[in-house]
């Protein structure tokens, strides 16, 4: 709602810029207008009026560049508003409004560009291009195997690095959901990976920056992407979103499953424990199969529930297989902590899009 708000008043204030050019060119009776205002700053008062009307149309298309269109509107608006002053001064409260929100929807970006310029130093490293093959398969458990022939991976590329887009919700305990949408890109010889989310909080967005990188981890979320909200670097991280990592690599690339770093422990026809090391972290979890060979669950005991200040178990059941870039991948999932008391779902998710191997940003 705050966003169509914003966005009228954008275009409200651009129009009005109307009444200069007509009164400069006699057109129509401006009794609001009551000094005189030149040709020339007439076309200036038309050409205003068409930025901010181009900066709605951008903004409401979610074009990152309408800022670059609004900033220079306020800037030539505030000029001719200080050239008629006693007529036009309140339009100095609409361009305070727009200016504001436009250094904060910039100060976002800038923090964007951080995620960004990681995943650009990281694209520059060579993925792998060896073929999975069915020999690769033969040392994990049946279950495992299953997984993997039904999600279609065999005789494909092994994933080096993949980039994953979600739409979904999340909240906190004893609070409301919130929409967000979030971007990442996974990188496996080094496991890594590189998480962007976008939250919308009572018509506000805040984005949040997940980084896991040589072994250690930091969440930054940041309001209007300038002051830190939450700021968490440490070692009870650092395993905890090994985990993640190690989630990701369950439920979106099964391919990497057959990789050295991962230890299993066949338990039964449709489970199997898995342990992955990375360095000295070492995390572990209980898969959850089904007889036709999806994946139904993941569940650890290595996650740090950062707001508790606990390590919970941690479950992901997902659902809703199809085809994803030719495998069979799940395309819903929820993200639950296991509390004393009780179970709390606190993310949902939907995918959007899932792709391997890539070579440049996307």
């Amino acid at each position: 709602m705050l966003k169509y708000f914003f966005a009228f008043i954008i275009l409200m204030h651009g129009l009005i810029h109307f009444m200069g050019f007509a009164k400069a060119y006699g057109y129509g009776n401006m009794k609001q207008l009551t000094l005189p205002i030149s040709k020339n700053a007439g076309s200036l008062w038309m050409l205003t009026a068409f930025l901010f009307i181009a900066a709605t149309i951008l903004f409401l298309l979610k074009k990152e560049y309408w800022i670059y269109v609004a900033v220079p509107a306020v800037i030539l608006s505030q000029i001719l508003i200080v050239m008629v002053w006693k007529d036009a001064k309140w339009g100095t409260i609409a361009n305070l409004i727009i200016l504001v929100v436009a250094v904060l929807a910039f100060t976002s970006l800038q923090f964007e560009k951080t995620f960004r310029a990681d995943v650009q130093r990281h694209l520059q490293k060579s993925n792998t291009t060896a073929l999975l093959t069915e020999a690769d398969l033969q040392h994990l458990p049946t279950p495992v195997q299953r997984y993997l022939r039904y999600s279609n991976v065999i005789g494909k590329p092994k994933p080096g690095n993949m980039h994953v887009v979600f739409e979904g919700e999340m909240r906190s305990k004893g609070k409301d959901w919130f929409k967000c949408t979030s971007e990442q890109y996974n990188f496996f010889n080094e496991p890594t990976r590189l998480f962007f989310m976008k939250a919308t909080m009572f018509g506000i967005t805040v984005p949040g920056y997940h980084r896991y990188e040589n072994k250690k981890a930091l969440m930054n979320i940041k309001l209007f992407g300038l002051i830190d909200a939450v700021k968490i670097e440490d070692e009870n991280l650092a395993k905890g979103e090994t985990v993640t990592v190690f989630n990701d690599m369950c439920l979106m690339a099964p391919g990497f499953l057959t990789d050295k770093r991962i230890t299993w422990e066949p338990m039964n026809d449709t489970t199997a424990k898995a342990t992955l090391a990375n360095g000295t972290i070492k995390v572990s979890a209980v898969l959850y199969f089904n007889q036709q060979g999806q994946l139904i669950d993941f569940i650890s005991n290595d996650r740090y529930e950062t707001n508790s200040k606990l390590w919970l178990p941690f479950s992901t059941p997902v659902s809703e297989y199809k085809e994803i870039n030719s495998m069979n991948l799940m395309s819903y999932g929820e993200a639950i902590w296991h509390y004393p008391d009780s179970a709390f779902v606190y993310g949902k998710f939907r995918t959007k899009k899932i792709e391997y191997n890539i070579s440049s940003l996307k």
